[in-house]
């Protein structure tokens, strides 16, 4: 019971207050504002958001941003994170394969078993793509972008600290890319891209900690080098 509750405090003391503050706010707001955005039918706010996507949006664009949401579907995602959970077993950083694992794992779970189901807000109405069905709010594709593409940013960029500026600069174009085709093929509201995203940046903070916790006490445990 000591040790577990010293991991905790090792974990808390890693997530650091303001992280912590911001994830105690995102599920006060989530509980407090699920609920009545999913009794609205006609959102008037996100609903001029919508029209105002696609009024900004430039015509070759809007031709690619339908082919940007399937591609960040999860069936492409799911390569995505096995590539990279090869080559982290191939690299031996088995730490980091976990990390993932349970980011990517976990983040699934969170929104579609457990928060989508538990709002229960319809789509968009309109939408460009047959396929897009489910619930609505939170985002999944927000809050798996955050999880996944920062996550991995993260890890890598501790091993590779000069490749840390363009993972961060191509995985946030993509991300904000992502969010926009989600938006423009009416796959979701603005709402739902803002709560999914806060989510996903409360999970990535979670698994950060816990991440910083476990190789700090891994260094801890390790055998001494004896001095030659």
């Amino acid at each position: 019971m000591r040790a577990q509750l010293r991991l905790a405090g090792d974990w808390l003391k890693a997530l650091g207050p303001w992280r912590l503050a911001f994830a105690v706010a995102s599920a006060v707001v989530l509980a407090w504002a699920g609920p009545q955005l999913a009794a609205i039918r006609r959102p008037v706010f996100d609903l001029e958001v919508l029209r105002l996507v696609h009024q900004w949006t430039p015509e070759w664009l809007g031709q690619l941003l339908p082919s940007v949401y399937e591609a960040s579907g999860k069936h492409l995602t799911a390569v995505l994170v096995l590539a990279v959970l090869i080559f982290l077993a191939l690299k031996r950083f088995w730490a980091e394969l976990v990390c993932v694992v349970v980011g990517t794992g976990g983040i699934l779970l969170i929104v579609d078993r457990w928060l989508k189901p538990l709002f229960d807000r319809r789509r968009p109405s309109g939408r460009l793509l047959e396929d897009i069905t489910g619930r609505s709010f939170p985002s999944g594709h927000a809050a798996g972008s955050v999880v996944f593409y920062f996550l991995t940013c993260c890890l890598l960029s501790a091993h590779y600290p000069r490749l840390r500026k363009p993972l961060f600069v191509l995985s946030s174009c993509w991300v904000a890319l992502v969010w926009l085709s989600t938006l423009y093929c009416r796959a979701h509201w603005l709402t739902d891209i803002a709560a999914g995203a806060a989510v996903g940046y409360v999970w990535l903070s979670f698994c950060l900690a816990g991440f910083t916790v476990w190789d700090q006490h891994a260094q801890r445990s390790a055998p001494s080098q004896p001095h030659g």
